[in-house]
């Protein structure tokens, strides 16, 4: 039997050396909050960062280390994550993110998406997207 009932929202995580990096880059640059963190002694162990119906998550390696099972721990530290993130003002985006290197130059895809990307304080690569305005 198939379930009809089933909604989905989209949390992404991410796993880095450390946390506090990555704060300013989410909640002054792109305006997130903060929803939750969980300590490690002086630093976080965990965040999660909130916006509309969005939800990025860290978590540092030594706290999957700790928490995750052996297979899973193994495999944390094997590179860089890829978001992509579809905006509705990429312009602002743009601007709140001004003196950040972009990875990829602001351009428009053969598949009709302005974009450009970044690499976050810890390494991974953000991807920022709005549909193309028709020609």
């Amino acid at each position: 039997m198939r379930v009809r009932s089933i909604s989905y929202a989209l949390g992404s995580f991410l796993l880095v050396s450390e946390i506090e990096p990555v704060l300013r880059f989410w909640i002054d640059s792109l305006g997130f909050t903060k929803t939750i963190e969980v300590p490690d002694g002086k630093t976080l162990a965990f965040v999660a960062f909130q916006k509309e119906s969005v939800e990025v998550m860290y978590q540092t390696y030594a706290s999957v280390e700790k928490d995750a099972p052996p297979a899973m721990a193994a495999a944390a530290r094997k590179g860089p994550a890829y978001l992509y993130l579809e905006v509705d003002e990429l312009d602002a985006v743009l601007t709140a993110l001004k003196g950040t290197p972009k990875v990829m130059p602001e351009r428009t895809a053969f598949y009709g998406m302005r974009e450009f990307a970044v690499q976050d304080p810890a390494g991974h690569f953000i991807t920022f997207a709005q549909p193309a305005a028709p020609p």
